[in-house]
């Protein structure tokens, strides 16, 4: 019988991790096997961190922004700001050199609406960050996370902090779109709630058992919660790798399964076709899966062909078909929303496209009329949790019965306290005790089915599509990179258009256009008027790596598409950049330092006292920038 650990709070788990120094986490790197924390280790780490942020004057309530790209850094400073009562907002580092203008305009967006009393970076990151640090008033300044690794304080507390279930744990921004940045306010009520519901509900987690393994950006939902949070509170130890090494080499995430015989993982769809796509003879013949109890997968729609593909391909590396676990959820629920039992097996659903399409039914259909065209066939994402809810609602509001198609709502304690701030968007989304998630989907006794994104939908000659049915189908396409095709919509004469737009290095253009026509057409009885072929990355993507459909349509029809970044320009084009931004980070800073100055009317005399200051802070600055520029 595996042992219960139900503590009332994510401190009261940190706190309990005393004296235990065998579980924890592992961090590796690209050159190591990594560096451990024992839960024991994490706690002091935590106490002390904590102790340097009260230094700085941070209390109860407190905003701490978070742009910290390494594990090693991010888990034990996430949980200081946790154990000081203080609300850490993970934000994403910058991922690609060449898009640090739009970067920057989105940290600003997102500072700006969660009003940080301090941001935490490391010395390299902040070169480029002080630009836009100056432009949020509430930032007082940068903390590194060099100085964290200091001795703490002398004289500073590093008692826990007294917190209830309503008391907010951190802000979740959502990866979502080009609209406003909502921060979804998780309590520590939802927090534990959703932990219990995802470590003893579905995954039934056993700590003399189970190990995680994780390669997800820890400023995301899943990766945060589902793999540094839920384990803490019920004893899980986790090995994480670094998201950039799995980017660089795909392989390393089952190769690390094999070795620490790892229990537990999750990732998106892409990941589970690129792990089919690398996988080579001699290294399926030296895997071995067989410990894999739970490979979750959620985040995005989830390609049924592409799971039967990876379950195929690997059950050759000992992996045993009940170990997938297809699931729901969404940062506005906490994280998991459902999951199918821990027994079962991948389960689909063939429903009439006709039905589907022109009258929002999800009738059973024939397999056979999948390949014509005439059927389509959707993931089961299992059942709700215990003591939560979901339900399908017409656009009047009409909760619907089985086999109807309409928007899920889902109710119970996971669900978060609403949005940062922002009353209006907390209404809409939070009000009448349900979460109005903005998914579409169906039921069948019980078992949730998400057919797609409510604002996604492309309507031609009256029908319904789900975009990622033809993203699908040219993602198996030669040339075209996985995971990197965008299906939109333009307005035309009669109804609205179908355009394609992908990413790929081919040489043949012409050719690859003619054969995503042909394939749309072959599948669903359309023609896309326009196919555009994009530079690889280009494309404009949330920071949890899902491709931006509203962005890419708007850039589409403004004749922008594919140009974002300036991969174009080479290593010069980046270079440049970067050169840039560190520039305006020198004179940012030099004015934020001035202002501060300012503010403190005590030690300014005069007004000409307070010009002279800023006079040398310019001056500063300026000599810097230089020294950068030549």
């Amino acid at each position: 019988m595996p042992q219960i650990f139900d503590y009332p709070n994510l401190i009261a788990a940190l706190d309990a991790g005393a004296g235990n120094t065998t579980k924890g986490y592992t961090f590796l790197d690209r050159d190591t096997d990594g560096r451990f924390y024992s839960f024991e280790k994490l706690r002091e780490e935590a106490m002390r961190r904590a102790a340097h942020f009260r230094h700085y004057g941070l209390k109860k309530g407190d905003r701490l922004a978070m742009v910290v790209p390494d594990g090693e850094d991010f888990v034990p400073t996430f949980l200081a700001a946790v154990w000081a009562g203080i609300v850490p907002v993970p934000l994403y580092p910058p991922l690609s050199m060449g898009k640090l203008d739009a970067y920057i305009d989105t940290l600003v967006a997102i500072m700006g609406k969660a009003k940080p009393t301090y941001l935490v970076t490391n010395e390299k990151v902040q070169a480029v960050l002080w630009g836009g640090i100056s432009k949020v008033p509430s930032v007082k300044g940068v903390i590194t996370t060099e100085e964290l690794r200091g001795p703490a304080p002398e004289g500073v507390s590093q008692e826990k902090a007294e917190v209830t279930d309503d008391d907010l744990c951190f802000l979740q921004f959502t990866s979502g779109s080009t609209s406003t940045p909502k921060g979804v306010s998780v309590t520590h009520g939802s927090l534990r709630a959703n932990a219990w519901a995802i470590m003893r509900d579905g995954l039934q987690s056993d700590t003399d058992v189970d190990h995680g393994v994780s390669w997800l950006p820890l400023y995301h939902d899943m990766g945060l919660i589902g793999f540094v949070i839920a384990p803490l509170f019920h004893r899980v130890s986790v090995t994480f790798i670094p998201t950039l090494t799995f980017v660089r080499n795909a392989t390393i995430w089952l190769r690390t399964i094999h070795r620490v015989k790892g229990t537990i993982s999750f990732a998106p769809n892409f990941a589970y076709a690129l792990a089919v796509k690398r996988a080579k003879p001699e290294q399926l013949a030296s895997l071995d899966l067989s410990s894999m109890r739970h490979f979750g997968c959620g985040a995005e729609p989830i390609n049924p062909t592409t799971m039967r593909a990876f379950v195929d391909t690997f059950s050759k590396s000992g992996l045993k078909p009940q170990a997938l676990l297809p699931c729901y959820g969404m940062a506005e629920a906490t994280l998991a929303i459902s999951f199918i039992g821990t027994e079962e097996e991948l389960s689909t659903d063939v429903i009439d496209v006709d039905a589907y399409q022109q009258d929002r039914k999800a009738e059973p259909a024939p397999v056979e009329h999948l390949e014509k065209g005439r059927a389509q066939e959707f993931v089961s994402c299992g059942r709700a949790f215990p003591r939560h809810e979901i339900g399908v609602f017409d656009d009047a509001g009409k909760r619907l019965s089985d086999r109807r198609i309409g928007e899920i709502w889902v109710r119970g304690p996971s669900i978060a306290k609403g949005y940062f701030e922002d009353t209006e968007a907390t209404e809409k989304t939070f009000g009448n005790g349900w979460l109005k998630t903005g998914d579409y989907g169906y039921l069948v006794n019980g078992n949730t089915y998400i057919t797609g994104r409510k604002k996604d939908i492309i309507i031609i000659n009256g029908r319904n599509y789900d975009p990622q049915r033809m993203e699908w189908i040219v993602d198996e396409l030669p040339e075209v990179r996985k995971g990197s095709t965008v299906a939109l919509s333009r307005p035309g004469t009669q109804s609205e258009e179908l355009v394609i737009v992908l990413e790929s290095r081919t040489q043949k253009p012409a050719e690859l256009i003619e054969l995503v026509k042909q394939k749309i057409n072959e599948n669903l009885q359309l023609m896309p008027i326009d196919v555009v072929i994009a530079p690889v990355g280009s494309l404009p993507k949330t920071s949890s790596g899902k491709l931006q459909r509203a962005k890419t349509r708007l850039q589409y029809l403004e004749g922008s598409v594919g140009k974002e970044g300036n991969r174009t320009l080479g290593g010069n084009g980046e270079k440049l950049v970067v050169a840039r931004h560190v520039a305006k980070s020198l004179l940012g800073r030099a004015q934020h330092r001035a202002r501060k100055v300012v503010e403190h009317t005590l030690e300014i005399r005069s007004v000409s006292d307070a010009m002279s200051k800023f006079k040398l802070a310019g001056a500063y600055a300026q000599k810097r920038v230089s020294r950068i520029l030549g």
